[in-house]
């Protein structure tokens, strides 16, 4: 008898469990996929040639198998998917923390940004004057300079700090770098409300 026109697919096929890194184990090397797919169950198959990523129906990505021993196989766009991910994720965590010390910069962002302004590059200046200013000069400089009508830029709010630190006769601030347990001393915390704790003692007195 003739053989099928169609070769018989044998390819070793497999479940795993991606953790929170863009890579999937398989025979001890490493292979990335695109770091939306992070967290969840996918399938591996793979030939003596080649390794396919696949979740569910869809193809995530395909790697030229490796024989090594704790190898990482990448494709590029699946690093650069990542590090722009993680670009991202500092520029929302500064401006969340920005905006808790000084609320009204969240009005100098927005009128940056209406004129196509650099938002990481103002954030990290903005960050960075906090740092060294406090929450209060940095709020009262930027409520200054958005009622002057200046840009929407670092340089008129260090200005205006320069200004209220002359108008003070204060001393140049000095950064000085402290270590991350000492910077988080200071993290701003919303306080809950403490009647919840009361209910659960309630509660606990009626099962009683």
């Amino acid at each position: 008898m003739a053989l099928p026109e169609n070769p018989y697919p044998c390819e070793l096929q497999l479940a795993v469990q991606v953790n929170k890194t863009p890579y999937v184990r398989f025979d001890l090397n490493d292979y990335t996929i695109p770091h939306t797919h992070v967290r969840r169950t996918l399938t591996v198959r793979a030939n003596p040639r080649q390794v396919r990523i696949l979740d569910g129906a869809d193809l995530l990505a395909t790697h030229e198998r490796s024989y090594d021993r704790g190898a990482q196989i990448e494709i590029a766009a699946h690093i650069d998917g990542l590090v722009e991910r993680k670009r991202e994720a500092r520029h929302h965590r500064g401006l969340d923390h920005l905006s808790r010390a000084a609320p009204a910069s969240q009005a100098l962002m927005l009128r940056a940004a209406e004129r196509g302004g650099n938002l990481g590059n103002i954030t990290s200046h903005l960050l960075r004057l906090l740092d060294r200013y406090g929450a209060a000069e940095l709020q009262a400089a930027i409520e200054e300079t958005l009622a002057s009508g200046a840009a929407p830029h670092p340089n008129p709010v260090r200005l205006a700090l320069e200004r209220r630190r002359a108008a003070r006769q204060a001393p140049p601030p000095v950064a000085v770098p402290l270590p991350e347990h000492v910077r988080k001393k200071d993290t701003l915390v919303t306080p809950h409300r403490l009647d919840i704790y009361d209910q659960i003692t309630g509660d606990s007195d009626e099962h009683a």
